[in-house]
């Protein structure tokens, strides 16, 4: 894998993780919404923090569709959980948030599971893919032929 699909992961990563940090700071100053005035979202959407959270989350987006583009589901959703460390250190150290020692060792065994996860091919290959990939080009049969 080269430099730029591993920067495009890691952007995926930092993206989702800062994006919802700072969607989390915007709304902790908000204040809570209800079911019953539903409205008051609106409001939120002018606060700094939460319109920097959407534009780093779609951020995330594009970066994700193309890590998409060129690894497997398999390999771009685990990858990409590395966010949750990011982001766990993130509400630690800028939201002030209590992290117990259960959420740690959940996070732990995430990045495990990444470990795991990540020693495979990024990109599973059948024939008729691998045959793209090289150039050739498929075609449809034309009409008649079999």
């Amino acid at each position: 894998m080269n430099l730029r699909k591993l920067a495009t992961l890691a952007g995926v990563a930092l993206f989702a993780s800062c994006g919802d940090v700072a969607l989390a700071r915007g709304m902790k100053a908000f204040g809570a919404i209800s079911l019953a005035h539903w409205t008051s979202i609106f409001s939120a959407l002018l606060s700094p923090w939460v319109i920097l959270g959407i534009c780093l989350l779609l951020a995330f987006f594009v970066s994700y569709l193309s890590a998409l583009s060129f690894a497997d589901l398999t390999y771009v959703l685990p990858a990409t959980s590395l966010g949750y460390i990011v982001m766990a250190l993130l509400a630690k150290f800028f939201l002030h948030e209590n992290i117990s020692i259960l959420r740690w060792t959940g996070i732990l065994l995430i990045a495990l599971g990444v470990g795991f996860v990540a020693r495979g091919p990024a990109l599973t290959l059948d024939h008729e893919r691998s045959a793209d990939l090289a150039g050739n080009v498929h075609h449809a049969p034309a009409r008649g032929e079999s």
